[in-house]
């Protein structure tokens, strides 16, 4: 289980250091694609393997199955980590996620999620704000 917040930067050549409390459980090389709300979700390959099952599920006469799966995959890039620890991200994830140069790297359970750190702060902010009235709605999936 992914869990816990970092801070790091991008050098120029998109490298970033993935927390060494990730690392172990990523393995030496994982998935990075596209997110939900304007992150990077990063996924083990076991995790990715079942999740590409999962997708495949979805029905191809669906219009929006077929885009979720056309951007979900499109952007789906395998990264390896260096010996320094460190991953370089595609500049198109970079765009795609507004990274100018500071990151926030969080746990978030199954995956891990790379946000702009500006972003992260803000979605944390109203996040947090929420909590206990989104923990009342969400409790009936808790059983």
């Amino acid at each position: 289980m992914f869990m816990g917040e970092y801070r790091h930067s991008l050098d120029n050549k998109n490298r970033m250091i993935v927390p060494a409390k990730f690392r172990d459980e990523l393995g030496d090389t994982f998935v990075v694609t596209k997110g939900l709300d304007g992150c990077l979700t990063v996924y083990t390959y076991p995790q990715w393997e079942r999740l590409a099952t999962q997708l495949e599920q979805l029905p191809s006469t669906k219009k929006e199955a077929r885009q979720y799966m056309r951007t979900f995959m499109s952007n789906a890039q395998e990264c390896n980590v260096d010996t320094q620890g460190r991953i370089q991200l595609p500049q198109k994830l970079v765009n795609i996620a507004n990274i100018q140069k500071k990151c926030a790297v969080i746990g978030a359970g199954d995956h891990v999620e790379i946000w702009a750190e500006e972003k992260w702060d803000a979605y944390d902010e109203m996040a947090s704000d929420s909590f206990e009235t989104v923990a009342e709605t969400l409790t009936e999936f808790l059983q």
